[in-house]
């Protein structure tokens, strides 16, 4: 009997065929859909959205005119888009950076972001998520909020004309409360800086630290 299982099994094999490539899929206009339960590789797309189903497993993900939004349990490669925001669910894994050029960027509880998180002309929002290099932001908003933690540093950089022909108002970075920055945070501009009294944060240059004891920072 035992002679026979090794045939059988080829049998089996030949019938059932290969385990389903991933797929790749390409756009130049729409959007583009990952189905819940399934696997993909590459997602890319120029005019068009890209929606993860939840619990959906994909390689990197691209567009330039759309926005992202990742569903539950989702695991991701990088991220990246130009003209919209992204938008992670809750404990999802983005095997790589999150960066976008005008849109915001949030991260739901649970969820963790391998590379950094970017932006030039858009707000970044942590909800008890990890991220594991630098976040930066140019002419946005930056709320590393509770339970969060970021393994590199914040940064936010000197705009020039070629991101922003006009004046903008001064940036807010929140650190909130049990959140946690183990690189420095470095202020090329002028922000308002609010960190909570049981945050722990790397050195700080070009800005004051202004400390809150409250579940939200105060209002400007």
């Amino acid at each position: 009997m035992k002679a026979l299982s090794i045939p059988l099994l080829l049998g089996v094999l030949l019938v059932t065929g290969p385990v389903a490539a991933q797929e790749n899929i390409s756009k130049v206009n729409g959007s583009i859909s990952a189905e819940p339960g399934q696997r993909y590789g590459k997602l890319d797309t120029v005019n068009g959205g890209i929606r993860i189903g939840e619990g959906v497993e994909t390689g990197s993900i691209d567009t330039v005119n759309g926005g992202v939004k990742v569903a539950d349990r989702a695991r991701t490669g990088k991220i990246e888009t130009v003209n919209g925001g992204v938008r992670l669910g809750r404990e999802v894994i983005a095997h790589g950076s999150v960066s976008t050029v005008n849109g915001s960027i949030f991260s739901d509880r649970g969820s963790q972001i391998e590379g950094g998180v970017e932006t030039v002309n858009g707000g970044i929002g942590l909800v008890e998520s990890r991220v594991g290099n630098d976040v930066e932001t140019v002419n946005g908003d930056i709320t590393v909020g509770i339970g969060s933690q970021v393994k590199g540093g914040v940064h936010v950089r000197k705009p020039n004309f070629s991101v922003s022909l006009t004046a903008s108002r001064k940036p807010r970075v929140i650190i909130g409360p049990n959140a946690v920055v183990d690189g420095p945070l470095q202020f090329e501009r002028e922000v308002v800086l609010y960190v909570h009294r049981t945050a722990r944060i790397g050195p700080v240059t070009g800005a004051e630290p202004i400390p809150f004891d409250t579940e939200t920072a105060p209002a400007d």
